[in-house]
């Protein structure tokens, strides 16, 4: 019997297909079938439908606001940081050629780190009192005492501050994906434009940048939606406190899961979070990349 090429391109994805139709559509589907009902945190419990409830409540709550409000706030800050962080190290890395072979080794080194072992290392830094920070700044002289700014304690910069772990441990993954779509840009089209008197400015947002839209737009998604679902970082730093300042949307699904036992408030909340995501990623797919614009 003759295989065609589409038969044993079939096969060869039929074992992944499985796999991602086991482990990731099924519990998907039960993740969000979920939402319309009123289950027991028992095991083998009842399951009430209760239609649309679980929404209603989740858009009221004002936890699940706050929290929504929080982890908008904490994504756009830190994929703005390592995107403008990972496209200045871009640049002159593709500026230095092969020279900066040794500098990309180092600088991925923070990628091989455990998020868990981040959290624990930036806790030891910022922490208040004995952390390692302030008692840096004060030996400065630049703070007063080493307890001086509660980098985690106060509620006012605690989502910051639990920003700085995420920043340095993925800007070099904007890095890499920047500098390896700067390669692709042919020298030509900036030859060209350097003949045609462009400075280092123009060149920027009038040809490099247009140029990398395509690649921008994966490095933003993929960082977007990563840092949008922050969940362990955070909990080694903070554990959503102080008084709920650092508490995104995945430690409050988390919680209502595990701590209140509110399986179909969790899945409601955790639908609206997916929808949510993929409106944003659909957005900044035709907003940056622009399918289907020749230009």
């Amino acid at each position: 019997m003759r295989v065609t090429d589409r038969r044993f391109a079939l096969f060869l994805m039929a074992p992944a297909a499985l796999f991602l139709a086991a482990f990731v559509l099924w519990p998907l589907i039960r993740f969000v079938s979920n939402a319309f009902y009123d289950i027991s945190p028992i095991a083998g419990g009842p399951r009430t439908p209760v239609g649309l409830e679980n929404f209603v409540n989740a858009f009221a709550s004002a936890s699940f606001q706050g929290a929504s409000l929080r982890t908008i706030v904490y994504t756009v800050v830190v994929v703005a940081l390592e995107f403008s962080l990972g496209l200045v190290v871009a640049l002159i890395f593709a500026s230095l050629g092969q020279r900066s072979a040794v500098f990309r080794t180092i600088f991925m080194y923070p990628l091989m780190i455990a998020p868990v072992v981040a959290g624990l290392l930036w806790r030891f830094l910022l922490i208040d009192n004995f952390g390692i920070l302030n008692e840096l700044l004060f030996r400065a002289g630049i703070l007063q005492s080493p307890s001086q700014i509660g980098w985690l304690s106060d509620p006012n910069i605690a989502l910051f501050s639990v920003a700085l772990p995420d920043v340095w441990l993925t800007t070099s993954f904007i890095t890499l994906v920047l500098f390896a779509g700067l390669q692709n840009i042919p020298g030509d089209v900036i030859e060209a434009a350097r003949i045609d008197g462009a400075r280092f400015p123009t060149l920027l947002f009038r040809v490099i940048i247009p140029l990398l839209r395509p690649v921008i737009a994966v490095a933003l998604i993929v960082r977007g939606i990563d840092a949008a679902r922050a969940f362990d970082i955070i909990l080694i730093q903070t554990n959503g406190g102080p008084q709920e300042s650092t508490t995104t949307l995945s430690l409050l699904i988390y919680r209502t899961m595990t701590r209140y036992g509110d399986i179909g408030l969790a899945s409601a909340m955790g639908t609206i979070y997916l929808v949510g995501m993929l409106v944003v990623a659909t957005v900044a797919i035709f907003a940056i990349w622009r399918p289907g614009d020749a230009r």
